[in-house]
């Protein structure tokens, strides 16, 4: 799944190339995507793009008079062609939808699921998609506080893997970047928000802080067809089952809760 510090480099990637050139075509080839009945994404064509931005894990493309808002699900993603290139028609996963800028340059929206969760929304104002109404503060943010933090999180009676991931409390932390948390942080994905200690939510708010504003710097810069890699990699127990701490040298376990399967090491996180 997306998260902040990938939306982001794919948000800076994109700003780069088409802010300022205007859509010429878009093509829809999966209907279920467009979430605005109203305002389909044929809305967008003739529009100057102003901006390229985040919320979350929401990309937005500012236009004159609208904002195409993306959201990219479980596994959603971009892939982008430069004027002249001919996109590969063959190329996996398949593009739901697209748009062509006045310079020929090619953004195709896929999804590699089984099942369709990328979104699309034709709006006024991003506010207007009700996930990015109800967002919380964004730890990447630099005016993002203790305060903000300890609002989010201190005396939630609710585990705090899946605190970590509340959109409406923390924006932008999936699955993969709370696992890391917790780990740098030395706390068990098991526990309680309300159970923490001052001293245990001193490093986690440093872990949440650190870990996804490091992310933020590493992401930057890199090709958005290899971001997906480079976030894999940079993982230190997400997706390491069996693996050892790179910390302790113990093993590295799964975490299964309500369909969620997360990795952390029972020994640092005890």
């Amino acid at each position: 799944m997306p998260e902040s510090p990938e939306v982001q480099a794919l948000a800076d990637f994109l700003d780069a190339r088409i802010t300022g050139h205007t859509v010429v075509d878009t093509d829809l080839v999966e209907f279920r995507a467009p979430k605005t009945r109203s305002r389909p994404l044929t809305d967008v064509t003739g529009r100057r793009i102003s901006a390229v931005g985040r919320h979350g894990k929401h990309l937005d493309l500012a236009l004159e008079g609208a904002h195409l808002v993306v959201s990219l699900g479980r596994h959603g993603w971009a892939r982008w062609s430069e004027p002249g290139e001919h996109p590969d028609e063959q190329a996996d996963p398949p593009a739901l939808a697209s748009l062509t800028a006045d310079d020929g340059g090619l953004l195709e929206l896929t999804d590699a699921g089984s099942w369709v969760s990328l979104g699309l929304f034709v709006v006024d104002r991003p506010e207007e998609v009700s996930a990015i109404a109800k967002l919380g503060s964004d730890p990447a943010d630099p005016a993002f506080t203790r305060d903000d933090f300890d609002r989010a999180v201190r005396g939630r009676r609710k585990q705090i893997k899946a605190l970590l991931q509340e959109q409406e409390s923390l924006a932008g932390i999936g699955n993969a970047y709370s696992d890391e948390i917790l780990h740098a942080a030395r706390i068990s994905p098991l526990a309680h928000a309300s159970a923490l200690d001052d001293e245990a939510l001193d490093r986690l708010f440093t872990a949440t802080v650190g870990t996804v504003r490091d992310a933020f710097e590493a992401r930057r810069g890199i090709p958005i067809d290899r971001l997906k890699e480079a976030k894999t990699a940079a993982m230190r127990v997400h997706g390491r089952t069996g693996e050892a701490c790179p910390v302790c040298g113990g093993t590295v376990e799964d975490f299964r809760a309500g369909g969620t399967v997360a990795q952390y090491c029972p020994v640092c996180q005890a």
